[in-house]
C-alpha cells in the first residue's frame, strides 16, 4: 500500500479552520477561503509597514490606523483594511496605492482577450462570475496590444 503524502498544512490547522463551518462553503464566495485571503493580505500589509517603520529612529513615524481598501480578486470583491502611518509615506508592494485588482486578475483578463473574447463578452464574463462591473474601455487598456 503506498504511503500517504504528507500535508503542506497540518490537518490539525485544517480541522480548526473547518470547525463549525460547513466544508461544502469554504471556496464559495465569502467562504473560508476568501477569509483566509484576506487574512494572509493584511497580515502581509502589517509586515510591510513593520519593515517600513523599522527605519531611522529620529523620522518620528508611526502607525495611523487602517483604510478600507475594496480589492477585485479572482473570487470577487474582497474588502482590506490597509496599515497607515503618520507620514503618509508608506507604499506597500502587496497592494500598491490606488491598485484596485489583486495580483494576477490582470493576468485572466488578458487571457480572454487573446482567446477572442470581444470587450463586452469579457465585461459580461466578470460580472457573472465574480460580481464586478468594469467598462469595456477599461478592458482595452489591459490588452495585449498596450502591454508590449
Amino acid at each position: 500500500m503506498a504511503r500517504r503524502k504528507a500535508p503542506s498544512i497540518p490537518d490539525a490547522i485544517l480541522d480548526e479552520l473547518l470547525a463549525g463551518a460547513d466544508a461544502k462553503t469554504a471556496f464559495d464566495p465569502g467562504g473560508l477561503l476568501d477569509g483566509l485571503k484576506k487574512a494572509l493580505a493584511e497580515r502581509a500589509l502589517n509586515a510591510e509597514m513593520d519593515h517600513h517603520l523599522d527605519g531611522p529612529e529620529e523620522s518620528g513615524n508611526s502607525r495611523n490606523g487602517y483604510s478600507s481598501k475594496t480589492v477585485i480578486t479572482d473570487t470577487g470583491k474582497l474588502s482590506l483594511n490597509v496599515p497607515r502611518d503618520q507620514q503618509a509615506s508608506f507604499d506597500p508592494t502587496l497592494i500598491a496605492k490606488y491598485q484596485r485588482r489583486f495580483p494576477g486578475f490582470d493576468d485572466k483578463e488578458i487571457s480572454m482577450y487573446t482567446r477572442g473574447m470581444s470587450n463586452r463578452e469579457i465585461v459580461g464574463h466578470l460580472r457573472e462570475l465574480y460580481g464586478v462591473e468594469v467598462s469595456p474601455d477599461l478592458i482595452s487598456l489591459a490588452s495585449p496590444q498596450y502591454l508590449r
